[in-house]
């Protein structure tokens, strides 16, 4: 049996096109910054996959900066602007306790750093947002936070915060990888209020090792890594492959494909024939969910031995974001939105590609409803 893969918020396959575009790629080894006719086709595949991807999110190829992760476009983004001496020092960091790992980290490695207060669905509290910034003395806000939590779900009011950041005088950071591949984001719409934007590349069907750092032109960043490329902020010979990828797949990125049908056929069913059960984040069948997340809670159950379970059946789900996978604390997200102590370990996260069959979603369905009546039935003994 070929697996059900429903971890699309993880990583998303490479197409047929996409390897044989690849393919012919692997013969140009020069260096782009080489000035000679070795390194000049390989420039120009980066030059190219710039324009691509502003074009993408209708911004300028000028503003876009390739980055090996979207780890590092976060932290390029806090630890460009914030300094660690405190004679230096010009910000106080206000995050988002949903955000990725890589955000959080990088907040609370600053001098003065503040979470922010979010609703029991993952929505970031705007009004205590306000509050916090009036209070914030002398210090410029420095405001960051994810425009959609590719674990539960929920998607931020990107334009408010940034409207409530900028009345302070603050820097607005939005980490948009788990946004993007369900919802186009357009900087000619968020120009006035997002001042750096970031995301990651394989969540687009892209090869893992390339992210995108947006910034307005006026805003002055230390180095991440030292050296000439990226306009010396993120030194290091390009991954040409990676980059080169990216802007393939953004060029034919069909958002008119997304659709919640399937996470919503399999939530119905589930809902009605698996007791005991509840979404986690903003209502399922709201425009405030991303449309291909289901995140769902089983209490009395393990989440992991559930994944476990469902993966020996051929069905590939995960428990949160990858990059937590091999930690044994809880979910920071589901801590921060105040679930249940008891429904901490007890979920897992399903997201859809929408082009499962008819077929694979009844097996979906029965099969996580048999694992669970096991799991069940085995801790109650």
């Amino acid at each position: 049996m070929i697996p059900i893969y429903l971890d699309h918020a993880a990583s998303t396959p490479l197409s047929d096109a996409m390897k044989a575009y690849l393919t012919p790629l692997l013969d140009l080894y020069g260096n782009p910054s080489s000035s000679h006719s070795a390194g000049a086709p390989v420039r120009q595949l980066i030059e190219d996959a710039r324009q691509s991807v502003s074009d993408f999110i209708h911004a300028r190829p000028g503003e876009i900066l390739f980055t090996p992760s979207g780890c590092a476009g976060n932290t390029l983004a806090v630890k460009g602007l914030t300094s660690d001496n405190p004679q230096k020092n010009q910000y106080h960091v206000f995050y988002s306790p949903t955000a990725h790992k890589s955000m959080r980290a990088a907040c609370e490695s600053c001098l003065l750093h503040t979470p922010l207060k979010v609703h029991a669905d993952g929505s970031i509290d705007l009004s205590a947002l306000d509050a916090l910034l009036t209070q914030s003395g002398t210090l410029r806000p420095l405001v960051c936070i994810e425009a959609a939590n590719s674990e539960i779900g929920t998607i931020q009011d990107v334009r408010k915060a940034g409207s409530v950041t900028h009345r302070h005088g603050g820097i607005l950071v939005v980490d948009a990888t788990g946004y993007i591949p369900s919802l186009p984001v357009r900087m000619d719409l968020w120009k006035n209020d997002v001042d750096i934007l970031t995301f990651s590349g394989h969540k687009l069907h892209a090869l893992k090792g390339v992210g995108v750092f947006w910034k307005r032109r006026e805003i002055k960043l230390n180095p991440l890594i030292y050296g000439s490329q990226e306009q010396g902020l993120i030194g290091g010979t390009e991954s040409v492959l990676s980059i080169a990828s990216l802007g393939k797949s953004v060029s034919g990125y069909d958002y008119t494909a997304v659709s919640s049908d399937n996470r919503n056929f399999v939530y119905d069913h589930i809902t009605e024939r698996i007791p005991d059960c509840y979404a986690v984040g903003a209502p399922v069948k709201s425009d405030r969910r991303l449309p291909q997340n289901l995140y769902l809670c089983f209490p009395g159950i393990d989440g992991e031995s559930l994944m476990i379970l469902l993966d020996m059946n051929g069905i590939q789900v995960s428990t949160g974001s990858a990059c937590n996978s091999k930690t044994l604390s809880a979910s920071a997200v589901l801590s921060a939105i105040g679930l249940n102590q008891k429904d901490l370990r007890s979920c897992i996260r399903m997201t859809f590609s929408g082009q499962e069959t008819k077929e694979q979603l009844d097996y979906v369905c029965r099969t996580l409803k048999q694992c669970v009546t096991v799991l069940r039935k085995c801790g109650a003994e």
